[in-house]
């Protein structure tokens, strides 16, 4: 399978869990911890949102690698049961749990070497601006893997 047509099964998968009551549920009680007594977000506080659910999948969600030459794309149900899984997995999980409470999302996908896209991380669109959500690494809200000299990079909506 090329790059275009996972980034296409990744989507369908995604999409398939924004209407997962589990993801939604989980979506929902990540973001509201601590509101009844004023210590969490704030009504509306969507980047707030963003970087709790960012916050979950990159260091609650363990990374494991594939299996050794198969590509593997996992529900995002199952990654969040499991609490595993490599980029491709995180980054559904993620789109799907944010997209769950109305956040638009994309994969992006980056070729270090031409025609080997070998990495792939979530974007969240924010007051027009999109937003890296990088989970496999110990990066901040808003910071991807270095890309400078990658080869190529593919953009696709959730």
């Amino acid at each position: 399978m090329g790059a275009r047509q996972t980034l296409e099964e990744m989507a369908k998968l995604a999409r398939e869990g924004i209407r997962d009551q589990r993801i939604r549920n989980a979506a929902v009680a990540i973001t509201t911890r601590g509101f009844l007594n004023g210590a969490g977000l704030k009504q509306k506080d969507f980047e707030g949102e963003a970087r709790r659910l960012h916050g979950f999948v990159r260091d609650q969600i363990r990374y494991v690698r594939d299996t050794d030459g198969v590509e593997l794309l996992h529900d995002p149900a199952t990654v969040l049961q499991v609490g595993a899984g490599d980029c491709d997995d995180k980054a559904i999980l993620l789109a799907a749990l944010l997209g769950s409470i109305g956040h638009p999302t994309r994969f992006v996908a980056v070729a270090f070497e031409p025609g080997r896209f070998s990495h792939v991380w979530l974007q969240d669109e924010i007051n027009g601006r999109w937003i890296d959500l990088e989970t496999t690494e110990p990066l901040p809200f808003g910071r991807s893997v270095p890309t400078g000299g990658a080869a190529a990079l593919l953009h696709h909506e959730v």
